[in-house]
């Protein structure tokens, strides 16, 4: 839920940005802001410009053109100060496998120079052992360094997280777990910005969503906004065994009218999914690898 701060400055607002890798335009003239105490979804296939537009909000890549600001400061100019606000988890989390769990989530509160007051909250959240923490990384499985990148973003109580594909190795109870945290820690007026490309789970957590593709911002909205524009979905089950889908946006009679009937035994309707709005607002695409 969005905060009572969202009259001060956006957490995050983007203009016309863009990204350029010599003759490939990775963003193209980008617009959004997103508001304190909202969960914003970042929601593309892969290549989609999701990754470089991260890049420019944490100042690792700075803009061909265009301005990004975190809580009303342009990041070229915000520096340590600002990033020190800032939680970030990367979509290629990559840690050194000769430290301990603990001697990870130490080594990089002491370079933001903050407590970590939200550590053993956030472990607890996610089932991750206690007896795992003085391990070495190089032993963990994928998941269990996950849950330490995701530590490692929340542990100093940031006001703004920035977590590019988060649930990546998470097995389903951990990754309801996140979400839950997700939804508590914006509850408290922090912002958390989520990069994905896993609808089902971006669905169910953000306030709001924004879809890019091809480097370019397709939509910007709620998700039920999205969703009351575009069709319904019709799953058809038949006596030979066949299962058809159908998408359609015209109104009730329409659809059934649209049906084939012959051998029908089981119809379930249902409203668009963001993977079914996504596909409509990129004009029949196939959806570039989004998955439910």
């Amino acid at each position: 839920m969005i905060s009572e701060t969202s009259t001060c400055a956006p957490a995050i607002h983007v203009h016309e940005l863009e990204v350029t890798y010599g003759a490939v335009q990775a963003v193209r003239g980008i617009d959004f802001s997103v508001q304190p105490g909202e969960v914003f979804g970042f929601l593309g296939p892969n290549g989609a410009g999701k990754t470089s537009t991260i890049r420019v909000l944490l100042d690792l890549q700075r803009p061909t053109a265009g301005i990004a600001s975190i809580h009303g400061v342009e990041v070229r100019t915000g520096g340590g100060g600002l990033r020190r606000e800032l939680g970030f988890l990367p979509g290629d989390l990559d840690l050194f496998p000769s430290l301990t769990g603990r001697e990870t989530l130490d080594f990089f509160g002491r370079l933001y120079g903050l407590p970590t007051p939200k550590r053993s909250a956030v472990l607890d959240a996610l089932g991750f052992p206690e007896s795992a923490m003085d391990r070495k990384v190089a032993e963990y499985s994928t998941g269990m360094r996950q849950m330490v990148g995701i530590a490692l973003a929340f542990q100093h109580a940031p006001r703004l997280l920035i977590l590019d594909e988060p649930t990546t190795g998470l097995d389903p109870l951990v990754r309801e777990s996140f979400l839950g945290l997700v939804r508590e820690t914006a509850a408290t007026g922090a912002t958390v910005f989520m990069s994905s490309h896993v609808l089902s789970e971006v669905q169910d957590v953000a306030d709001r969503v924004g879809l890019i593709h091809e480097g370019r911002m397709v939509g910007v909205d709620t998700i039920e906004n999205l969703r009351r524009g575009f069709p319904r979905r019709a799953i058809l089950r038949y006596e030979d065994g066949r299962t058809e889908s159908i998408l359609d946006s015209g109104s009730p009679a329409d659809l059934l009218d649209r049906i084939p009937r012959e051998g029908l035994v089981d119809i379930e309707i249902r409203p668009a999914d963001l993977k079914d709005v996504f596909r409509s607002m990129v004009e029949g695409e196939d959806g570039g690898g989004l998955r439910e």
